[in-house]
């Protein structure tokens, strides 16, 4: 019999022959939009900042200056010290859930506010992996069919794992494939419930809201749309895609997250009454884990109550990738999407790499995406843009490539 570590380290060596070896990067300090990395400045084109709070120095004083003034530090220190089910549910959560429920329930008309419990609540997790594998293996059981968009995130894909339901992955955007599933099979359990992200994090492409919640009311269904990549970014108080579909109301659970646009740390559930009081009860992943550092919290309001005021920044952000996607098609370069995630598919596991490094030797740090993130045949280099980042700064990345 094999040693052990033998196998693992077979497995590694064909992870590296196979050109999908992993390793992490250590970055060490961060400017606006440059990093230093390997000890050299990089214009930073691989984060999720994509509103550039996390290095707004004049933004994160004034967050410094009034935990002074509400002596949260005295109060709270630095650890929750405790699971939300025990002693770590201190008031800031309370207070930041009641902001995040009052932000979404103005998206929604005082005509429909009544109607089939349309208000909203929300339940903050730890993080958006703790959201979905929680939330989806909570909702679900035997008796249950989900329906996957099949490019959703791997917290899904996991969640759907978890769960012990009937899980179909459909193609991608291919809503006519998921009416004839449900046609077929929705009569058969008990639950049924429609899964998609509104931004995919590695196309940049946009869910159809509108359709979905259209099969969801067709075949009594529960819509479930993870807004990771489009909080802060869409909709007229940054609140994502369906808030500027006007679908808050019909969709049943929302995801987002804080770890992005918001540049923190976290992730809440959008829905309503009878589902926060289910998933407060049933949730492992939000019962069984410590709480979120109040310091955390703490900013997750701050920066809350400033996002309708962040719309300069959001529309700069889409102006910027739109020009960039237009000059990688202008080069013949395949790209896609439409919103502040720009891929470059260059389909070649090796070729990917090659142009990760030639635009590194350049200045730009990107870093190649390969499967199984992506599938196969479809490697890329993601240019991740944020609304520090002016065309000036990326104008000559699609000459780069072209060449």
């Amino acid at each position: 019999m094999a040693d052990l570590y033998t196998v693992f380290e077979n497995e590694l060596n064909q992870l590296k022959q196979d050109n999908q070896y992993r390793f992490l990067k250590i970055i060490h300090s961060r400017n606006n939009k440059f990093v230093i990395y390997n000890n050299k400045k990089y214009l930073n084109l691989s984060s999720n900042d994509y509103l550039g709070l996390a290095t707004d120095k004049e933004c994160i004083n004034n967050f410094y200056a009034q935990l002074n003034d509400h002596n949260m530090i005295d109060s709270f220190g630095p650890g929750s010290t405790s699971s939300r089910l025990l002693s770590g549910n201190y008031e800031l959560y309370s207070d930041l859930e009641s902001l995040l429920s009052d932000l979404y329930n103005k998206t929604i008309q005082p005509e429909d506010s009544n109607k089939n419990n349309k208000l909203k609540e929300a339940l903050v997790f730890n993080s958006g992996y703790h959201a979905n594998i929680g939330i989806i293996s909570t909702l679900t059981d035997k008796n249950s069919l989900i329906l996957s968009d099949s490019l959703n995130h791997a917290s899904i894909i996991d969640g759907t794992r978890l769960s012990r339901a009937h899980c179909i992955p459909y193609e991608h955007f291919n809503y006519d494939q998921i009416d004839s599933i449900l046609k077929k099979n929705r009569e058969k359990y008990n639950k049924a419930i429609i899964i998609s992200e509104s931004v995919f994090s590695m196309d940049g492409d946009i869910a159809d809201i509108k359709k979905l919640v259209e099969i969801k009311n067709r075949y009594n269904a529960l819509l479930y749309i993870d807004e990771a990549h489009a909080v802060g970014l869409f909709g007229d108080s940054g609140l994502g895609i369906c808030e500027r579909e006007d679908s808050v109301k019909d969709v049943d659970i929302i995801i987002g997250t804080f770890g992005k646009a918001f540049a923190s740390q976290g992730a809440y559930a959008i829905t309503n009454q009878v589902l926060k009081e289910y998933l407060i009860n049933n949730t492992r992943t939000l019962l069984y884990t410590t709480a979120l550092p109040p310091v955390i919290v703490n900013w997750n309001i701050y920066i809350l109550k400033k996002l309708h005021g962040l719309k300069v920044k959001r529309d700069k952000l889409q102006s910027v990738a739109e020009r960039l996607r237009i000059s990688l098609t202008d080069k013949n370069i395949k790209t896609a999407g439409a919103s502040q995630i720009v891929p470059a598919i260059t389909g070649n596991k090796a070729k990917t790499i090659q142009i990760s490094d030639d635009l590194q030797l350049k200045g730009f740090l990107v870093f190649p995406i390969r499967p199984p993130t992506v599938p196969q045949g479809t490697s890329r280099i993601r240019i991740s843009l944020t609304a520090n980042i002016d065309w000036e700064d990326i104008e000559s990345i699609p000459d780069i490539l072209s060449e």
